[in-house]
Parts: structure tokens; C-alpha cells; sequence
């Protein structure tokens, strides 16, 4: 492993603490499990799973966690309060990431108490938590607008009270690089030193490298960014700007950060900026005619990070920039083999649609080809009947019968809310025939009140292919089942049906 620095750096990540916090994210103590279980396995090596003094279900997911077994260590957010540091203790923590207000503003505004006081109640603290077995990481909030002659003076004491590490919390992210050089140096060289950015200002990525290269051995991140306000730095970022920019090699199984991405994404219901880098839909999606065609001659023309290093594919996507070079690209790897009038004709239509205000799926451009090369599309999933119900005192139920391939089959399923349930029984359904993966789910309205007609798009895996599906209808349900049928139908087909120019 290359060494940055003389040292190997670490990452902490705080999805399960600071990115739940983030405004109508609420997880359970076994979705907090299962984001904990893929933190650990991607290489992470601390994951704060929240505060234990928080409720009921906070110390209910640290003891699940803490029993998992996982390799990653764990910790949990703890104030300078036995309270929270016996709950820590009791409920199987490893760590307290041991937060205390540093900067004046804090200490008297929001506490209410005197530096002294404050100081006091951090070293006290500390040795409780050493008293109970716990590694200690003393956290300095508001660090950035702090004395940094008091904060040294509170790292040093509470390092010789028995703090194992130290952290630098940017909470309102008004640090800049040029500060880090100035201000990291001698903290690093009190104890293991980790950064705690905030992305207030767009700059959290930017302060935590900085940090990291003046000293800091260990970066606080989160998956997707998220966190409180405009979030933390992102663990898919950060991992990928050392690997590439720095040629740092994190020890993180990059395969797996777009799969962690999606299933954050799908647990927390935060959903990704499409053009969020590394993991966005649009990060190595490309539509412009002349860069699709440089990308298909060489990918490093228009991409920076090859798709497949974090269990990614490029995709070509269609609509009016698009040029022959692509829809022929996009075609024959559905295995349609158009000649040169037929291509014509299929670039003219989807251009149509392109000026229409579509974004052209894979399932679209699928029927225009069948249509241009009048295919007959013979699907092997058929609707024949499908019930969703839900209420305030009932479990959202879908229950569905489909004909597979000529065979008549029934099934149901519940889920976190109707259109869930919808799609947990449709994928049930046919999960003999194939693993159909739901990637991604996105909903628009596409015209406005009460009964507005509205537009699902899906992106659905199997095997590693990923394909993009939609449906349209008044009932989102109906739109959703639409879309997943259509896109399972789409990935089911059969790899070796003829789609020729002799078709006609």
C-alpha cells in the first residue's frame, strides 16, 4: 500500500450518526445493520453507528451492530456525560466519538459555561470513558472558529487523561486549504489527528484532502455526503480524488462504492443529483454526439475514472444530440443489426422524441427498432391481474398474477409503502427465472394537479447488465408496475433472438 505522508490513512464514516441526521432520514436498527455490515466489507475502517443515549432504537441498532461480528470498529456519538458513555459501554461499543464544543461561540451561547468548565468536562469525560474500556476519540466542535491556543491546550490535556485520537470538527465548513496548512500541522503532532468537514460551502472535499496531506491521518465521510445542511464529505469522492488525483491506494473495494451508493440512497430515501460526481446518473452517462463518439473510440477522452473500477457501466444515452455513431452503438448491443436506411430512420424517430422533451430508455429505443424493423416483441412477462392496498392501520400489500412464459403465477409481498410492496412482489415473481435488481427509482409529474400523469423511470440490473425502463399513468403504482414489467421484459428477452436486417 502506498503511504501518504508516512502514514496509512483511515476513514470514519458517520452515514449511521451525522447522515442520518440529515432532515426525514430516519433508519432502522436493521437498515443500520445492513449500511454497517457494506461499510465494514467495503474497507471501512470505524463506522459511528449513532448515539446511544439518543432513544430505545439507537442502542437497539448498536447492539445488533456490535454483535454482527463486523471487522470495522464501532462507535458511537457520546456528549461529555456518563449517561452517554455507560450506554456506549453497555450496548457494546468500541469507541465514543467524544464531542465537546470548543469555540467560544458554543461554549457560551449554546452551553452556557465558561472554557474552563468546558475543559474540565472534557478530560473528566475522557478518563470516565477510558474507566469503561472505550477508545476515545476527543472531538473538538466549531474547531474551525476556535482559540486554537485553548484547543491545543484541550487536545494535550486530554490526550494525557488517556484520548487515543483527536478530531478537527469544520462543522459550519468555513475552513479553507490555505488555514489547514496553517492550523493542522501542530495539532497532528499532539496525537492520531482525524478531519471532520462540513460542506457548507462546497468545500469539504477540498479542506479534507488539504488536512489530510498536512497531517491528518484519518478523514470523517459519510456515503452520498450526506449529513446535516449541505452534508460531510463524501466517502465515494474522497476514496476516488485520493486514488486518482494522489495515486493513493485507500484499501477500499472501489467494486462496491456504487452499490453502497444505491443502497444508502434506497434505505435513507435520499435519491442522488443526477450529476452528483463518481456516483450520479450522470457521471459517465454520455448523449452529446461528438463526445459519445469519443468516448466510444477511447473512454479517456470524456471520462476521468473508468465505470467498472466502482461497479459501474457507461452508458450511451439517446435523444436529439445523439448521433448514427451512438443509436448504432445502442442498437447492436440489444443485438439489432440495422442497415444503413433502417439506422436512418431509427435516428430520425428517436431524435423526434429527443425534441419532444423525452429522455429516450432503453425500452424506447427497443420499440422503436422492433417497430422500424417490424420485430414482433414477444414478451415473456404478461399482466394478468395486480392489487395493491395500504391504509393507516394496515401493512402496504401487492399481490400480482403474471403469466411467465406461458405459465400462469401468483405471488404477494409487503413492503415499506404500496409502490415498494409493487415492487418487492414483481421481482418476487420472477426471481426463479432471474435476480432482477431495482438500481434506481425516480419519479416526474408531468402535468400538473390533482390528477397529474406521471412519469417512473427505473433502471434494473441482472447479471451485471443494467438497462433503464419507464412507465406513465395518472396512478404512480400503475406507472411504477409499468415500468418494472416493461424493464424485466426487456432484460429477459431471449439473448439469441434474431433482430437482423433480414427480419422484414
Amino acid at each position: 500500500m502506498v503511504v501518504l505522508l508516512g502514514q496509512r490513512l483511515r476513514f470514519f464514516d458517520t452515514t449511521l450518526r451525522d447522515g442520518e441526521q440529515t432532515p426525514g432520514v430516519s433508519l432502522t436498527p436493521q437498515q443500520k445493520l445492513e449500511i454497517a455490515t457494506a461499510l465494514s466489507d467495503i474497507g471501512v475502517d470505524v463506522v459511528e453507528v449513532g448515539s446511544a443515549a439518543a432513544s430505545v432504537g439507537e442502542r437497539d441498532a448498536m447492539k445488533l451492530i456490535s454483535e454482527a461480528g463486523l471487522s470495522a470498529e464501532i462507535c458511537t456519538f457520546v456528549r461529555a456525560l456518563q449517561l452517554d458513555i455507560d450506554a456506549a459501554a453497555d450496548f457494546g461499543a468500541d469507541s465514543v466519538h467524544l464531542v465537546i464544543p470548543v469555540s467560544d461561540l458554543h461554549i457560551e451561547k449554546k452551553m452556557r459555561k465558561t472554557r474552563e468548565q468546558v475543559a474540565q468536562m472534557a478530560w473528566d469525560a475522557v478518563e470516565y470513558a477510558k474507566g469503561r474500556g472505550l477508545i476515545v476519540e476527543l472531538s473538538g466542535e466549531d474547531a474551525s472558529r476556535a482559540d486554537q491556543v485553548f484547543l491545543h491546550e484541550i487536545y494535550s490535556e486530554g490526550v494525557k487523561r488517556g484520548a487515543d485520537r483527536l478530531c478537527f470538527c469544520d462543522t459550519v465548513g468555513l475552513l479553507t486549504p490555505e488555514k489547514i496548512v496553517k492550523i493542522i500541522p501542530p495539532l497532528s503532532r499532539i496525537a492520531p489527528l482525524s478531519i471532520h468537514c462540513h460542506d457548507d460551502l462546497g468545500f469539504a472535499l477540498a479542506n479534507t484532502v488539504a488536512a489530510l496531506k498536512a497531517g491528518a491521518g484519518c478523514a470523517h465521510v459519510t456515503v452520498n455526503g450526506l449529513g446535516e445542511r449541505a452534508g460531510n464529505t463524501a466517502l465515494e469522492e474522497l476514496v476516488m480524488a485520493l486514488e486518482v488525483l494522489y495515486g493513493y491506494e485507500t484499501g477500499i473495494k472501489k467494486v462496491d462504492i456504487y452499490h453502497l451508493s444505491s443502497l444508502v440512497s434506497r434505505l435513507t430515501g435520499v435519491p442522488l443529483p443526477v450529476n452528483k460526481a463518481v456516483v450520479g446518473e450522470m457521471a459517465f452517462t454520455h448523449e452529446s454526439g461528438i463526445h459519445a463518439h469519443g468516448v466510444m473510440k477511447e473512454p479517456s477522452t470524456y471520462e476521468s475514472i473508468k465505470p467498472e473500477e466502482i461497479g459501474r457501466k457507461r452508458r450511451i444515452v439517446l435523444g436529439k444530440h445523439s448521433g448514427s455513431a451512438s443509436v448504432e452503438a445502442a442498437l447492436n448491443e440489444m443485438k439489432y443489426s440495422p442497415d444503413a436506411p433502417q439506422l436512418k430512420e431509427i435516428l430520425k424517430r428517436i431524435k423526434q422524441l429527443g425534441d419532444e422533451g423525452k429522455r429516450v430508455s432503453d425500452t424506447d429505443l427497443m420499440a422503436v427498432a422492433d417497430a422500424v424493423l417490424v420485430i414482433e416483441c414477444k414478451p415473456v412477462i404478461k399482466m394478468k391481474q395486480f392489487t395493491a392496498i395500504s391504509g393507516s392501520n394496515m401493512i402496504p400489500t401487492a399481490s400480482v398474477t403474471l403469466v411467465v412464459n406461458g405459465v400462469e403465477m401468483t405471488g404477494a409481498a409487503t413492503g415499506d409503502g404500496p409502490v415498494d410492496a409493487a415492487m418487492q412482489v414483481l421481482r418476487k415473481s420472477v426471481a426463479e427465472l432471474a435476480d432482477i435488481r431495482l438500481e434506481e427509482y425516480h419519479v416526474d409529474a408531468i402535468s400538473g394537479g390533482t390528477d397529474a400523469l406521471v412519469e417512473v423511470t427505473v433502471r434494473l440490473s441482472k447479471d451485471g447488465k443494467i438497462i433503464t425502463s419507464r412507465g406513465a399513468r395518472t396512478d404512480i403504482i400503475m406507472a411504477s408496475v409499468e415500468a418494472m414489467i416493461a424493464g424485466m421484459n426487456r432484460l429477459l428477452r431471449e439473448e439469441h433472438e434474431d433482430r437482423g436486417k433480414n427480419t422484414r
